[in-house]
């Protein structure tokens, strides 16, 4: 297996196609309250549109994206999609970061700097971290799945084969959203490798034991199980749609970049920390930017079939089965059914759990430096892997 450099590099054709469509967009009606009720409101797609059509500069987005040293890589037949950035440290230790939808890599690109050279980034006093952050199957530029069967279980699979590739037999692991699930069955299928794990989501697959040998649902697990219920109910459809019939919604999303950009957008107006407006936590060209690499990737039916493969193969576990690495979990307020603890410790072996002050399930791209900065105080205090195999000691925070 050989990893070749990558640039990201569209033609211009294809951005005279983008423009095109935008400039053909059909407007649906809409009922009067112009407000987040039924979805994203008319005029704000418009705006969105209009500004993705005239004022949104992919080339400039495009430089920023290649000053990250991206590779490609075959591996079990596929080819993955990485960023790798080595830390300023000598022997740093690997850390593999997962995405997931409707994130991409470049939701990682301003928590990067600050795990790999977190002096020069406000963050002084902590080891840098060697970063690889790939793109799952499909999204970005990873090789979209041929056939079925990628599920987050094979995502983990994929991940520490490129993990031994890149010469790392122990590493930390983190992610949220469907990266949650990735970093979870890494720790599951390869408890020896991954030396700790840190979330920002629990993966909506994790279903611990629940039998008669089990202790009963607390009531703060019986609470949160009636509000995800409720919460499946009034916000769950798209999960149900990607989950039993995204065939049907990827023509759409794959022919309308309007309607791709309602979609994903929506979710990021509702799963983050802010106001009424979707520019509060977000600037618009960083959303544009994810938006674009999902558009001319052009694998939008493969980022959807993720969600029906992941309810083939949930994260189940039997009475007594545990994840033997240490949890690191941080809860941000506005995450999507976010589990009390207890939830968590009948699986993980929690070692530590921060509830952050702000913040959503976009944590990495809405509160980069409180996630960095929880990422570096969990592994500080763990014995760290290093690129030559030897284990470093720990190495809290000022002892450097």
């Amino acid at each position: 297996m050989v990893a070749i450099p990558f640039t990201v590099s569209v033609a211009d054709t294809a951005l005279a196609d983008l423009e095109r469509r935008l400039q053909l967009t059909r407007w649906p009606d809409e009922p009067g309250e112009d407000n987040w009720e039924h979805g994203m409101p008319r005029k704000v797609l418009q705006h969105v549109v209009e500004y993705w059509r005239d004022r949104f500069d992919w080339r400039a987005a495009e430089r920023r994206l290649n000053g990250l040293p991206q590779f490609t890589i075959e591996i079990e037949g596929r080819v993955i999609h990485y960023v790798h950035v080595k830390g300023v440290d000598y022997d740093s230790a690997p850390l593999v970061l997962t995405h997931g939808w409707p994130g991409s890599f470049v939701e990682m690109y301003k928590i990067i700097p600050m795990l790999t050279d977190p002096a020069s980034n406000g963050l002084p006093g902590y080891r840098s971290f060697d970063v690889i952050v790939p793109s799952l199957p499909g999204f970005g530029f990873s090789q979209a799945p041929l056939g079925p069967g990628t599920s987050s279980r094979t995502v983990a699979s994929l991940w520490h084969a490129l993990m031994a590739e890149l010469g790392h037999s122990s590493y930390f692991a983190q992610g949220g959203d469907i990266g949650s699930g990735v970093s979870t069955w890494l720790a599951r299928l390869h408890p020896d490798a991954v030396h700790a794990l840190h979330l920002n989501f629990i993966s909506g697959g994790y279903q611990p034991p629940l039998t008669e040998a089990d202790r009963p649902l607390s009531r703060a697990e019986s609470e949160w199980l009636a509000e995800r219920a409720r919460w499946m109910e009034r916000e769950g459809g798209y999960s149900h749609i990607q989950a039993t019939k995204p065939q049907t919604l990827a023509y759409s999303l794959t022919d309308s970049p309007a309607g791709l950009a309602a979609w994903i957008l929506e979710k990021f107006f509702a799963w983050s920390d802010g106001s009424d407006e979707l520019t509060h936590r977000f600037n618009l060209d960083e959303l544009l930017t994810n938006l674009s690499v999902y558009w001319f990737s052009g694998n939008v039916a493969a980022t959807l079939r993720m969600y029906e493969e992941n309810a083939r193969q949930p994260l189940r576990f039997g009475s007594g089965e545990r994840i033997s690495p240490p949890l690191a979990y941080a809860r941000f307020p506005k995450e999507i059914i976010s589990p009390p603890r207890e939830w968590v410790e009948r699986v993980f072996n929690v070692a530590r759990w921060t509830e952050m002050p702000v913040g959503g399930h976009f944590a990495a791209l809405e509160q980069p430096r409180a996630l960095a900065t929880d990422i570096h105080e969990a592994f500080s205090t763990i014995n760290q892997p290093s690129t030559s195999g030897r284990r470093l000691q720990p190495c809290p925070r000022g002892a450097y």
